[in-house]
């Protein structure tokens, strides 16, 4: 066996990458808990909620599940539309399914709605700066797409149309639908809109794990084009 062979994998600065592992699963595991918290302020606030949860508040709505289980089961959901696309999840796509819904009801069990408009302003801004951070922890952990991410890159390869409008088409068509459902939509889905590329670019660095990997494989199927390698910065903001 050569040296080569036998010698772990190194990153640039010829530490094991192993190493690092246990930080990135620290850091996937704390950016989606944080990500469901912050989600959960959202909600609280009354003031508007990010494209996909306007969606799964108006579902909540009309099925009666704690707006939590719908966000776990629209993830499952979704991730039955990655078969005809040929897309492959990985070990962070699975968490983020487990992960957020869960972390969003326990936050909704112990912060009550805001009363005050004061209070419901803090909310909403707390909500949106900590969705930024919780989402630059997540996708700089490395472990694959999110569901909905993975939806989104997915029909960009197949229909070779850009990201940015396969993004803009999803996030109108989940939040027009979710309103008509019952959704808030207000003035914290602006303000998310607007925040979240710049607080998500900033966290992206400030978390970034030197010699980090994506998976070969993780969201896209053997043989394909995978997507860019700056696109998590660019386009998968959030899930």
């Amino acid at each position: 066996m050569s040296p080569s062979s036998s010698a772990p994998h190194s990153g640039p600065e010829g530490r094991p990458r192993g190493r690092r592992v246990p930080r990135r699963l620290a850091q996937l595991t704390a950016g989606l808990l944080l990500y469901g918290a912050s989600s959960a302020l959202l909600v609280r606030s009354g003031l508007g909620l990010e494209p996909w949860n306007v969606l799964h508040q108006g579902l909540s709505e009309l099925t009666g599940l704690s707006i939590g289980v719908v966000v776990t089961a629209m993830g499952a959901v979704v991730l039955l539309l990655w078969i005809p696309l040929r897309q492959r999840p990985g070990p962070g796509t699975v968490a983020n399914v487990l992960l957020i819904g869960a972390a969003m009801d326990a936050t909704l069990a112990v912060v009550p709605d805001a009363g005050s408009l004061p209070a419901r302003i803090g909310l909403m801004v707390s909500g949106v700066l900590l969705n930024g951070l919780a989402t630059g922890l997540y996708i700089a952990a490395r472990f694959g797409p999110g569901p909905r991410d993975g939806l989104m890159t997915g029909l960009h390869r197949v229909t070779g149309r850009s990201v940015r409008l396969i993004r803009t088409l999803l996030e109108l068509g989940v939040v027009a639908a979710g309103f008509l459902l019952g959704g808030s939509l207000g003035v914290g889905t602006v303000l998310y809109a607007l925040a979240i590329g710049p607080l998500a670019q900033l966290s992206l660095r400030l978390f970034a794990v030197p010699g980090a990997v994506p998976a070969a494989t993780a969201g896209t199927a053997s043989g394909s084009t995978a997507v860019a390698p700056e696109s998590p910065e660019r386009a998968i903001l959030p899930r």
